[in-house]
């Protein structure tokens, strides 16, 4: 077999792994990390972080022009006060004087109470300041809740709800996040390390660069965040540090499985891990190349929070490879032989990966190409099936794995009140259309009641509060009905609030899909021709990949709807699960291609070729894959329905890419094919030919 070394092609990295070179990497690179930690500024916090909603939609604009009236800086937050019976008089006096209190305490112009038609639901406004940072607006909320809920009469008790309300509880669920995420991913990676390497201290080493790895990643998104004023919150970090750990421990368990294999065949430490990292940093650096360039595609999305998991994401991968291909190298070679005891591969021992399970999957699997690849694509094509009758678009109530106060205080509310009068629909328009259209809204299926309200020389505000439970599929549909009738006699005002803000951002995300999807396949194709110099194996295994994703989604579904009971996924959960799928995916495809051309190079047999690329690849690609999967499915210890959907249907979708597409489907391929697998390289022709 060719060697790296013996073809006088040793990756510039490298160079770097030495007697004394790798321990002046190794602390330039600890002070380096330790910089950037000690450092970094604090990110950019505000509710807009995890927003969906395009600056340019007419939801946004809406606000935009409203922002001109003279009180229109605050947003209402709602006291709901309840009580199983009817409600006093010495109740709503007791609610009034909270209502006094609150107004002192906060300096604003607080509602008298509304009681409900049957008496036990009575309802106070307090308006909020908007633009406050994360911190500023959970303090307001917090002492909302504490000063409604002092004092109040036996039987009574207060809840708050409200965009400012909804915006403070979820910034809790991401209370201590970053340190349960660290924890769990950590323990997970750990254990997964234990049990591939069956080393009691192998492990310590790739978890504990690539951990550090992650920290930096963390404070470089947030030097980004603070640079370029685009806020983050607890879940952009969250699902940075997942992609930090999961990709950066699967580019560390390539290279320590070529090390291994590289120690065999030296007596040096040293040239073993030269050799290991020339051969594995083509495919590492190709497949985070190809993960990068997907996420930066994101940039170019109408949502900001999914551009901006884009950014950060890249920042993180980017990091990740880094730390794998520069710190981990040196961070290996340090001790010797002796950090994978008790099994020390010896110079000159065999390696057993190729008479091993894997090789007689190999030879199983190109013995009957046929009735392997028929049984696999027909699973694939019927669990993809489920894709058929997806839904997106999660209401208001369903975004949280454990309701909030909020949200338990809007069921409360929508049972005594029009449900939308927590989220009222606020219409900008001139003064000289205010009357046509507040009669065009009231003419408007759905609507409970439209009123005119503050108004300047420029613009003029309608209130409208619909009948259906804020951000509902039935809130969308009337948010449609009433635009349509509205700009019917005013083709200038806008429709803005919360509802139109969802469905704004529906539209953005199907936008985002049909743009970005396309671009990322490109980048895909591009990468997989650039590596492999195939146009062939380029459209194979990129279709396979792709018919992975669908697989995993409809799969997901299937659990989403009928065992978990959610009505829809996030709007950005199937573009972002594309982007981890496909371009994570592929990794598994890159690494035993690029291992399967290094073996036909070598030998020029394709079929023993795949085997033995297999053989090889095949117990590190699947440690990788698992230790992948149960990564991203960690995201579900934070209580957000978007992050366990994308927990679901990536960890799902990545064991399928690792057992199916690459163990099954891609050797089938390549049987079937024979040299044109390698069409138009000059691996396609005989070797006499070339």
């Amino acid at each position: 077999m060719e060697h790296f070394d013996q073809r006088n092609k040793t990756f510039p990295l490298a160079h770097l792994v030495g007697r004394g070179r790798s321990v002046a990497v190794l602390l330039i690179g600890l002070v380096v990390a330790g910089a950037i930690m000690a450092f970094a500024p604090d990110p950019t916090t505000g509710s807009e972080a995890g927003s969906n909603l395009p600056d340019d939609a007419e939801s946004a604009l809406a606000e935009e022009a409203l922002a001109q009236l003279p009180e229109s800086g605050d947003a209402p937050a709602f006291v709901v006060y309840s009580s199983e019976d009817p409600l006093t008089e010495q109740d709503l006096a007791a609610i009034a004087e909270r209502g006094s209190d609150l107004a002192r305490e906060l300096d604003v112009e607080v509602s008298p109470p509304i009681p409900s038609s049957d008496g036990t639901v009575a309802l106070q406004a307090v308006p909020v300041p908007t633009g406050l940072s994360s911190t500023d607006n959970d303090a307001i909320v917090s002492t909302i809740r504490d000063t409604a809920s002092a004092d109040l009469p036996e039987g009574v008790s207060a809840q708050v709800t409200g965009a400012p309300a909804v915006f403070a509880d979820l910034g809790a669920v991401f209370d201590g996040a970053d340190a349960r995420l660290l924890i769990a991913t950590a323990s997970v990676v750990a254990v997964l390390l234990i049990v591939t390497y069956r080393s009691p201290w192998l492990w310590i080493v790739p978890l504990a660069v690539i951990g550090i790895g992650d920290r930096v990643a963390a404070k470089v998104v947030d030097t980004f965040s603070a640079w370029f004023d685009f806020p983050i919150d607890g879940s952009t970090t969250g699902i940075t540090s997942v992609l930090v750990f999961g990709a950066g421990t699967n580019y560390a368990l390539l290279l320590i499985a070529r090390y291994r294999e590289e120690l065999r065949r030296h007596g040096s430490r040293h040239a073993a891990m030269r050799d290991a990292v020339s051969a594995a940093s083509p495919a590492i650096l190709s497949s985070s190349g190809t993960v990068i360039l997907g996420l930066l595609a994101l940039l170019v999305a109408d949502s900001p929070f999914v551009s901006r998991i884009g950014m950060s994401g890249a920042i993180g991968i980017a990091v990740a490879v880094a730390f794998a291909l520069v710190v981990l190298p040196a961070a290996m070679t340090i001790p010797g032989r002796w950090l994978f005891w008790p099994f020390v591969p010896g110079h000159g021992d065999e390696d057993p990966s190729h008479r091993g399970w894997w090789f007689r999957v190999g030879r199983f699997v190109t013995a009957r190409p046929w009735p392997v690849l028929v049984v696999s694509l027909t699973l694939l094509i019927a669990m993809a099936s489920g894709v058929l009758s997806l839904r997106t678009g999660l209401g208001q109530d369903e975004q949280f794995l454990d309701t909030p106060e909020s949200i338990t205080a809007q069921k409360t509310l929508s049972a005594a009140f029009p449900a939308g009068t927590s989220s009222p629909t606020r219409i900008a328009t001139s003064e000289d259309k205010v009357d046509a259209v507040v009669s065009a809204a009231q003419q408007t299926g759905g609507v409970e009641s439209a009123t005119p309200g503050q108004s300047t020389s420029d613009v003029a505000e309608v209130t409208v509060i619909i009948e259906a439970e804020p951000e509902s599929d039935d809130a969308i549909d009337e948010i449609r009905a009433l635009r349509s009738a509205v700009h019917d006699v005013d083709p200038d005002a806008l429709v803005g609030g919360p509802d139109a803000q969802a469905l704004d951002e529906r539209t953005a995300a199907s936008h985002d899909r049909a743009l970005i999807i396309p671009i990322v396949l490109v980048i895909v194709l591009a990468m997989l021709l650039i590596v492999l110099r195939s146009i062939v194996a380029a459209l194979l295994l990129s279709t396979s990949t792709v018919l992975s994703y669908l697989s995993a989604l409809g799969v997901g579904w299937w659990l989403f709807d009928g065992v978990f009971g959610w009505s829809a996924t996030d709007v950005s959960t199937p573009l972002l699960a594309f982007i981890f799928l496909v371009a994570l995916g592929v990794d598994y495809n890159i690494f035993l291609t690029v291992r399967a051309r290094e073996e036909m190079r070598a030998t020029g047999d394709s079929t023993g070729s795949i085997v033995t690329a297999l053989a090889v690849t095949g117990g590190v690609i699947t440690s990788a894959g698992i230790l992948l999967a149960a990564v991203f499915t960690v995201l579900g210890v934070l209580p957000l329905v978007l992050l366990a959907q994308l927990g679901v249907i990536v960890g799902f979708g990545v064991l399928l890419d690792t057992v199916v597409v690459r163990s099954i489907v891609t050797p089938a391929l390549v049987r079937l094919c024979g040299r044109r697998f390698w069409w138009p390289s000059a691996l396609s022709r005989p070797r006499h030919a070339r």
